[in-house]
């Protein structure tokens, strides 16, 4: 049974201080994980421009953003300028690497791509994406090898480029197990390693579930391995802030449950390549999360109708 950790920095301030604690937690757990930089400008405050989508206000209520992520932090890029993430925490990338974690690509401007890349035509998705490339390369001495969305926002053109800029694999999407996306009947030849579980902050605040017994309910959830286990997203800001606990649960009841915890390449290295499914990529809401994300067609949707 194998169990993939993805983790989404997202911030300056999870950068600097969530992710050296999920390092401790991860070794002291003795689990791999892959670590996926936003690499650019941090304009987290310009994420109120989302006040008007569905679902947005109730989901900051229910998982109290000021706490997690910090006044200061919520003004980046209106009232405070956007400080650049990738410059000015170089070393802390680098020391993901150095201690043996694998690390890749989750986006130039978190903000500006997760509200934008649904409309986005092409030239804008390739500038974006060589942004982040470019200043991977810089950082590490060599190309990012995988890529995670911001979000799970994508489009045709982004699905495209995966191919294109030389990723192995990707975990742009949520479903249910490793396949070959298809937009339109085109197929993308980079394999998708999507989200099969809920995220911490889609589960808080509904049906019961709290700071307390969160990790319980993933544990439920995981129980089942699925097809080919799991991939599970957790964000530095949250994981590696106030919800360390839970996730520390987490680790010690995958273990229990029989998982490898391993990173995005290991996970990916286990898969026979040829007998991975295509399926069409569509865009839809989940529960607990605001908007839609990119998703594994059908099957995946049939599962959510079916545990609703």
């Amino acid at each position: 049974m194998k169990l993939a950790l993805k983790i989404d920095v997202d911030t300056l301030r999870g950068t600097r201080e969530g992710v050296p604690r999920l390092i401790e937690l991860l070794q002291r757990h003795e689990a791999q994980a892959t670590f996926l930089f936003s690499l650019g400008p941090d304009h987290t405050g310009r994420a109120i421009k989302r006040v008007l989508r569905p679902g947005f206000l109730s989901k900051v209520s229910r998982t109290s953003v000021l706490s997690h992520y910090g006044f200061k932090q919520l003004l980046y890029g209106t009232v405070l300028p956007g400080p650049d993430i990738g410059l000015g925490c170089a070393h802390v990338l680098r020391a993901v690497r150095d201690a043996g974690y694998e690390v890749g690509i989750h986006t130039w401007d978190h903000v500006k791509w997760q509200d934008g890349v649904a409309g986005a035509d092409a030239q804008w998705t390739l500038r974006q994406m060589q942004l982040a490339r470019e200043r991977f390369e810089r950082i590490f001495g060599e190309p990012a090898r995988t890529h995670g969305a911001a979000g799970w926002q994508m489009n045709l053109h982004a699905y495209r480029l995966t191919q294109r800029l030389g990723f192995l694999y990707c975990s742009d999407a949520r479903g249910s197990r490793p396949f070959i996306p298809v937009l339109n009947a085109e197929i993308v030849a980079c394999p998708q390693l999507p989200t099969t579980l809920p995220t911490l902050d889609e589960l808080i605040g509904i049906d019961g579930v709290d700071t307390g017994n969160v990790a319980d309910h993933v544990l439920a959830l995981s129980a089942d391995p699925g097809p080919c286990g799991h991939v599970y997203t957790l964000h530095a800001e949250l994981e590696g802030g106030k919800l360390a606990s839970a996730f520390e649960q987490l680790l010690a009841g995958w273990r229990k449950q029989g998982y490898e915890l391993l990173s995005l390449r290991q996970y990916f290295e286990a898969l026979d390549l040829k007998t991975l499914p295509r399926h069409e990529i569509v865009d839809a809401a989940i529960p607990g999360r605001s908007g839609t994300v990119s998703l594994q067609g059908r099957e995946f949707l049939a599962q959510l109708a079916a545990a609703a």
